[in-house]
């Protein structure tokens, strides 16, 4: 699983992870930064670049990426959905299926509070992956919590299919990313 939280002021975090019956383990996470005077189109260019490097490294099953926050300004709202399109690209470009989450449905479902503090998110994805410190930077611990988050919700979609007899492919899914933000999931 690769969970991914695009940024345009800061880092576009990204984290992979591996889950099993057993639980979730970290393979790797880190962020993708810029000088501040990269041109947006350079910005781009590198994280699709990385993303496919991860893509192609990793193999995951999915990507999570978290959604554009619709209470945000519109340049700034269209500047995320340019980031979100590369990564999509990436993904679809190696035919891996890519499933989009708000910012408050991940801490919901990583932290339990759907307002959770940048804080409590590093805390509960660092103690949910058995890490020995809380992942840094805060923008790589966002995308581990978009991919925990990503697992979970297929988890329990996959022990609901189970307990009912009914396809998975019938229940409720996530968004597919492509998807506007402000349709309830």
């Amino acid at each position: 699983m690769l969970g991914v939280d695009p940024a345009l002021a800061g880092a576009t975090g990204y984290g992979v992870i591996e889950c099993a019956e057993s639980g979730s383990r970290l393979l790797r996470f880190g962020a993708v930064k810029f000088p501040a005077r990269a041109s947006f189109a350079s910005r781009l260019c590198e994280i699709h670049r990385v993303i496919a490097k991860l893509l192609e490294e990793f193999a995951p099953d999915a990507v999570a990426v978290e959604s554009v926050f619709t209470a945000l300004n519109m340049k700034t709202a269209l500047k995320l959905a340019e980031i979100r399109g590369v990564v999509l690209l990436a993904a679809a470009q190696v035919s891996i299926p890519a499933h989009s989450y708000s910012p408050r449905k991940v801490k919901a479902s990583v932290a339990g509070y759907g307002a959770a503090s940048k804080q409590q998110m590093q805390q509960m994805v660092g103690s949910l992956l058995n890490l020995a410190s809380v992942p840094e930077p805060p923008d790589a611990a966002d995308a581990l919590a978009v991919a925990l988050c990503h697992a979970y919700l297929s988890q329990a979609r996959e022990r609901m299919a189970a307990a009912t007899g009914l396809d998975s492919a019938i229940l409720p899914q996530s968004r597919p990313a492509g998807m506007a933000s402000h349709l309830k999931t």
